[in-house]
């Protein structure tokens, strides 16, 4: 009785639920995930989640792995599909296949390695086939299949065959709970399965989770939603039965924060609150890729991971950006939102819907409503603008008073664009498609007075200054002003600005009053309105936001911050969160970027928690003060670190043991060969638009950080020899870094390059030096001794030059000397013949002159010619030609006489004389007339001669003078 009362709370608020659910207004962010990305089977089975946000699917091709940006596929050693998948606190990971159970844990490379346990198994359970289901309950790992369930404790396994049919293994609160289809629902105790009902349940269980104080939440194939308080089962009473038992429901698991999620075989996913009302439903319509759901998983950012029968999709359920569409028939544009009376009201391109508000729920997304058509709005609406208590709406009509869910026109056209009241007045300016009408607020009213007259031109955007201006842009044609006379009825004096007037293009301009000065956001940054000058000059204080980027939308909240749209970028600057030197912090929403409205881009911030921004397919809704606080931790994986050659190795496969950060163990040193790198990152933060960007520095190689990218990968060639560590980090669109994660390796210098090659090279180059050194020596050598041989050489030849030289100077010189002793011989022969034929002469003249007298016969003729014969004796006598003889003699023949005289002292004149003549070879009658002897004189004379000169006879006189003077 007591656990009855304590259930019917819940099952009176079933009861008074409408019949029909409502889901969340905001529709989250899905990316689809096809077996084309990740390159395996169709079908996502379940989804696990390790520690460093790693995302694994069970999958008929193996275990996936996706890290926010690389897909892996880890196979089983038989090759069988994998269709359940669990992590434990040790990071194992857990998985079950075809006749195979085991887990997968990274090695010292950081590669993960799979562990075969099915050597625990019996031999007669080694045969068995897919696990569908892993579940980690205390210190145990249970595997079911439809024929056994495997219970694994202290490295023992346990087998428990199943009765008939085991359908369904799953934990809840601290219960193990198995479905049998034959004998229902079963709990684990004390090593065995016992029932837990009081009676077979006969419909099959496919899940269950904690609902209430002992109460638990039971989903049914087909017959809806069951509790179990104690043993006993009662039908839950739930809207989403009647939608339940027209569908096979797959699975129903509880969430931390009191949902429920429910997967169905053809209507996608719901999602139940703790009342077991519908708050969200996923399907094809919503963005799924099929509506049969295998499985959900809720990841550690509370985002949901489906896995399908054909992919895996991802929805950002717990985003704070989320997409509300007013007509999910039909893809509208939204050009206007207003939260007004407690009422939501979108403008689009054809018509206005509104959805009621509940107050309990201050973010509008979460809110459970359904959208209605406003009556009487068919076609574009433009604008609201709230009068006096009282909504307006620019409309192609022209302007509608907006009451509840319908609408009245009350300007008879042409279509209204804004509508902007004047200060200190009940006359409102309306911008239209051809100039300005003129509003009067009467009885708390709007009605309509006249046209404006003074411009015709489509006014798009209205402001009004503090002076009471009114300022318009044209979408081409520049910015106005008009000052309006005292009735307001028509303008007194308008100025155009364009290019000429300090805009940097007369198109594309928007005018606002905003922050007491008039603004313009155009194409080159923000202008603002110079009253002296009257121009527009560039604003300093925007330039420092928005430089010379394109501004599209400019508006300011209540707490002063300005939101605008700058380069088809979404974002805000916030001035209650300064940022170094700047008064602000400025943010971008890349979730929304690209998916506005280019036609009418606007931002209504409503407050900190609803902020609307345009786009093609109806609003976007952003939480802001959800999306500031979420401040995510983010956090870099280095999914792989890849050794490039010939054939690549992957060297580090993302997993750090022990701490999660690189240890000694895990430093690789790698062959020289092995010098070029492919570094592969990734966040797991899965932002549904590219916000995530990348820095990296190797150190060792790199000095600085490289600039941020979303570039996930970085490779680096030819490094030379050392440690390196390779650095990487990440952050998020609010810039919030994660710590940076390092992994270090070693390049080992080549063989070439390592102490004992410099130890052989210092030997070879001493080796070298020396053999140099001697080289060079005996090269000195030889060319000293070619250098020394052809000094001999030269010498040699200059010595012969010289001989030459010298013989033929001695040649010359005998030649002289010959040529002198011919002459002197000459002169000595002339000389000797003179004598000789002087002597002869005189010979015949004594003779002649003595026949003479003998025939004269003078008496006494011999005394009277006695004087003629001494003179002519006397003159033989003379030894003046002897002396010039004994000259020339000498010269001629090297001293002769002077060696004989000096040899041979006793030699007499006239001996000295008779040598000479024997050396000249004279015949003895030639010296006989030379001496003036006779012949036989000429023989004594010899006699004597040789008796001198001690000779015997055979000696020749000749010879033995040459010999003698030599």
């Amino acid at each position: 009785m007591k656990k009855f009362f304590a259930l019917l709370p819940f099952v009176i608020y079933a009861f008074l639920l409408p019949c029909k659910a409502q889901n969340m207004l905001g529709t989250p962010a899905i990316n689809n995930y096809k077996p084309e990305q990740y390159r395996a089977a169709n079908d996502i089975w379940h989804t696990a989640q390790d520690a460093g946000g790693r995302l694994y699917f069970a999958n008929d091709e193996g275990l996936l792995c996706f890290d926010g940006t690389y897909w892996k596929t880890y196979l089983l050693p038989n090759k069988s599909g994998i269709k359940s998948v669990a992590i434990d606190g040790k990071g194992r990971i857990w998985v079950g296949g075809l006749d195979e159970i085991g887990y997968f844990f990274p090695n010292a490379q950081g590669l993960l390695k799979y562990h075969s346990l099915t050597q625990l198994l019996p031999l007669k359970a080694r045969q068995f086939a897919d696990v569908w289901d892993i579940v980690l309950y205390n210190d145990e790992v249970f595997f079911r299949t439809i024929e056994c369930i495997f219970e694994l404790k202290n490295n023992t396994i346990h087998t428990f065959d199943a009765p008939s049919a085991w359908m369904m293994l799953a934990c809840a609160g601290k219960e193990l709970f198995a479905y049998d289809k034959d004998l229902g629902l079963l709990t684990f105790g004390q090593g065995k399965w016992q029932p837990a009902t009081d009676g077979a349940i006969t419909t099959r269980i496919t899940g269950i989770a904690e609902y209430g104080r002992d109460t638990l939440l039971l989903a049914t194939r087909n017959n809806g939603l069951l509790f179990l308080s104690g043993r006993k089962v009662t039908p839950a009473p739930a809207a989403i039965n009647t939608e339940l038992r027209t569908d096979p429901v797959n699975f129903m698991q509880g969430m931390p924060n009191g949902q429920y999620l429910i997967g169905t075989a053809a209507k996608g996913v719901f999602i139940l609150d703790k009342a077991l009302r519908v708050t969200a439903h996923y399907t094809t319509a919503q963005g799924l890729q099929n509506n049969n759901v295998h499985s959900v998983f809720a990841d550690d950012s509370h985002n949901l991971w489906l896995g399908l029968e054909s992919g895996t999709d991802h929805i950002f359920y717990n985003t704070a950006v989320t997409r509300i569409t007013p007509n999910h028939n039909n893809r509208l544009k939204s050009n206007a939102v207003t939260v007004f009376d407690n009422t939501l009201y979108i403008g689009t391109s054809n018509g206005i819907y509104a959805t009621p508000l509940s107050t309990l729920q201050r973010d509008i997304s979460k809110q459970n409503a359904a959208f209605t058509e406003v009556t009487g709005t068919k076609g574009q609406a433009w604008s609201f603008t709230e009068i006096n208590g009282q909504l307006y709406a620019g409309h192609q009509d022209g302007v509608l008073a907006i009451n509840g869910y319908s609408a009245t026109p009350i300007t008879p056209g042409p279509g209204a664009w804004m509508l902007k009241q004047l200060p200190n007045t009940n006359h409102v300016v309306a911008g239209t498609y051809t100039g300005f009408q003129l509003l009067n607020r009467q009885g708390g009213a709007l009605g309509f007075v006249d046209r404006i007259n003074g411009i015709y031109e489509s006014l798009g955007n209205l402001a009004v200054d503090a002076g009471g201006n009114v300022w318009a842009s044209h979408p081409f044609r520049g910015i106005y002003k008009a000052q309006l006379s005292p009735n307001h009825q028509k303008v007194l004096h308008a100025t155009h600005y364009t290019g000429k007037n300090g805009l940097p293009s007369s198109a594309n301009n928007r005018v606002n009053f905003i922050r007491n000065q008039i603004v313009a956001a155009t194409v080159s940054g923000v202008y603002e309105y110079d009253a002296g000058k009257d121009k527009f000059v560039r604003s300093h204080f925007y330039q420092k936001l928005f430089g010379d980027a394109g501004v599209q939308f400019l508006t300011t909240d209540a707490a002063g911050k300005i939101w605008f749209i700058c380069g088809q970028r979404a974002g805000v600057a916030d001035f209650s969160k300064p940022a170094g030197s700047q008064a602000y912090t400025v943010t971008y929403f890349p979730e929304v970027a690209g998916q506005k409205a280019r036609s009418a881009q606007y931002i209504y911030p409503y407050d900190a928690e609803n902020i609307f921004v345009g786009s093609d397919d109806g609003v976007f809704h952003l939480n802001y003060k959800k999306y500031a606080a979420a401040a995510v931790k983010q956090q870099v994986l280095l999914s792989s670190v890849t050794a490039v050659g010939e054939k690549d190795s992957v060297i580090f496969g993302g997993y750090f043991t022990g701490t999660g950060a690189p240890d000694a163990g895990q430093v690789i040193s790698l062959p020289n060969k092995w010098n070029s790198f492919r570094f592969e990152y990734s966040s797991t933060s899965f932002s549904p638009n590219n916000t995530r960007e990348f820095t990296y520095k190797l150190k060792g190689f790199d000095k600085e950080w490289a600039e941020w990218a979303s570039k996930t990968e970085k490779d680096y060639t030819n490094l030379p020899y050392g440690k390196y560590t390779f650095w990487v980090k990440a952050r998020n669109s609010f810039g919030a870094e994660s710590a940076p994660l390092g992994y270090t390796f070693i390049v080992e210098p080549a063989w070439y390059q390592t102490i004992w090659a410099y130890l052989l090279y210092a030997a070879l180059v001493a080796a070298l030096v020396y053999a140099g050194v001697r080289l060079q020596q005996k090269r000195l050598a030889l060319q000293q001794r070619r250098h020394e041989d052809e000094q001999r050489r030269l010498s040699y030849l200059h010595s012969l030059e010289l001989d030459r030289n010298e013989k033929e100077i001695i040649a010359l010189r005998n030649d002289k000397l010959e040529a002198d002793l011919n002459y002197k011989n000459k002169e000595l022969a002339t000389l000797t013949m003179q004598m000789v034929g002087r002597g002869k002469l005189l010979q015949d003249i004594e003779e002649e002159l003595e026949q003479l007298l003998k025939k004269l016969n003078i008496p006494d003729a011999g005394h009277q010619f006695r004087s003629v014969f001494r003179l002519l004796g006397d003159s033989e006598k003379s030894s003046e030609d002897w002396d010039n003889f004994a000259l020339y003699f000498d010269e001629v023949h090297n001293n002769f006489l002077s060696k004989l005289k000096a040899k041979f002292p006793n030699l007499s004149p006239t001996d000295l004389k008779l040598c000479a003549y024997l050396r000249l070879n004279l015949s003895s009658k030639e010296i006989a007339q030379l001496l003036n002897i006779s012949l036989k004189g000429v023989e004594v004379s010899r006699y004597r001669l040789r008796k001198k000169l001690q000779i015997v006879t055979e000696t020749n006189l000749y010879d033995f003078l040459i010999e003698a003077t030599k």
